[in-house]
């Protein structure tokens, strides 16, 4: 080879490698960035359940996310009070093929105990199907729950079974626990029966020093940049109250998931808050 040929060939690899190592350090510096900002929009909020004294607030609580799965509990309060829902048991529906489940502890006959414990989107969408539009919608009005918009996706006409799945339906922890708050008060202009009903349903979870958690996780995903779901970068919810003794305090534990992950988000919110719960109590 000659050696202008020889020259221009090293200058042409050189130049390629560069760019190469230029664009690997700008792939890096993005993907730093989303980790370090999904690390930085999750957050933590612990409220003494009988003064509403902040005992723990992390991160930006203030920030809407999807309800998705939490959503559960605010359904749960609308089916009882309505008369869909009667008591832990009743109503028991059966697993239809139209629901198209993929999970197989779906694929049974689900009640409201059950519903709540292994998170059944087709028996929400059941309830919301029988409240119908007016009544889902004056619900979450009543309720104030998050931005109150139930449209679902833009031109789709779902809202009444997708709007809280990662659709138009946000709320901050903020407001997660401000809701739980007029649950536990009784101020949400339902029945006693209702309330009284949702908390008996809502799963226990035993934490140590003598502390046990009651609620609901729920799991959602991340956006690309591209504004598709990202399925390996996790949203997770735990939200509920905790007591020992006579103590209570309710909190919002919201996970974003700040590398790639194989498990979903709820139930990692979950142990993370449940881990974390007693040594911040005994520290408050």
């Amino acid at each position: 080879m000659k050696p202008a040929v020889h020259r221009t060939l090293i200058g042409m690899l050189k130049t390629i490698f560069r760019g190469a190592v230029v664009a690997a350090c700008i792939l890096w510096a993005a993907n730093a960035l989303h980790a370090q900002d999904a690390k930085a929009r999750s957050c933590r909020l612990i409220v003494d359940g009988a003064t509403g004294k902040i005992i723990v607030r992390e991160g930006p609580c203030d920030v809407a996310h999807s309800p998705c799965s939490t959503f559960k509990v605010p359904l749960a309060v609308m089916g009882y009070d309505a008369g869909i829902l009667k008591n832990e048991h009743e109503p028991a529906w059966d697993y239809l093929a139209e629901y198209n489940s993929s999970r197989t502890e779906d694929q049974r006959t689900i009640d409201p105990t059950s519903w709540e414990s292994i998170s059944v989107i087709w028996f929400s969408r059941k309830i919301t199907r029988q409240l119908g539009t007016a009544s889902f919608e004056k619900y979450v009005k009543q309720f104030n729950y998050g931005n109150q918009d139930v449209s679902g996706d833009l031109g789709k006409n779902n809202g009444l079974t997708e709007s809280w799945v990662m659709s138009s339906l946000l709320i901050s922890p903020d407001q997660q626990v401000a809701f739980l708050q007029k649950l536990l008060k009784r101020q949400l202009s339902v029945s006693d029966h209702a309330c009284d009903m949702t908390q008996r349903i809502l799963p226990q979870f035993k934490a140590d020093d003598g502390w046990t958690l009651q609620g609901k996780t729920g799991s959602g995903f991340q956006r690309k940049p591209d504004g598709t779901w990202n399925r390996k970068r996790h949203v997770g919810w735990f939200v509920g109250w905790a007591a020992k003794a006579d103590r209570k305090v309710i909190f919002a534990e919201l996970l974003l998931d700040d590398k790639d992950q194989d498990g979903y988000g709820g139930p990692r919110s979950r142990e993370i808050l449940i881990k974390a719960l007693p040594q911040i109590m005994k520290d408050s």
